[in-house]
């Protein structure tokens, strides 16, 4: 019987928590998806995904970062009719740099979804 042995790179890469972590922190840096930093290191957008799952579980990586949103409390003033637009829209800004603006009454649940789906993207 006869075998062959071939000598080249082995495909499967070792990374170390900090290699992790470095990976994660490029999404959402200056518009890049998760598809872009995957592609940028060569490895799947699955990877990413359970590399935070796994970070989160040793409590390397905060429970929120990537997908979480806090909410902060928001005193509207009332308007004076000198800014009208108070009584409209809101605008917010991710942590991504992109920008949602909604209906100041949109209900929270929805507002939530609206932020994780631009966060996301």
């Amino acid at each position: 019987m006869r075998q062959e042995v071939i000598i080249g790179v082995e495909r499967r890469r070792r990374w170390r928590d900090e290699e992790k972590l470095a990976i994660l922190d490029e999404v959402g840096v200056n518009g890049a998806s998760v598809s872009d930093v995957a592609r940028a290191h060569d490895i799947t957008r699955q990877h990413i995904y359970q590399w935070r799952q796994e970070l989160k579980k040793k409590g390397l990586l905060e429970a929120t970062a990537g997908s979480g949103v806090t909410f902060l409390p928001l005193v509207r003033p009332e308007p004076d009719g000198a800014d009208e637009r108070l009584a409209g829209d809101i605008e917010i800004r991710v942590a991504n740099g992109r920008t949602l603006r909604c209906p100041s009454d949109l209900c929270s649940d929805n507002l939530l979804r609206l932020v994780r789906l631009l966060e996301s993207v």
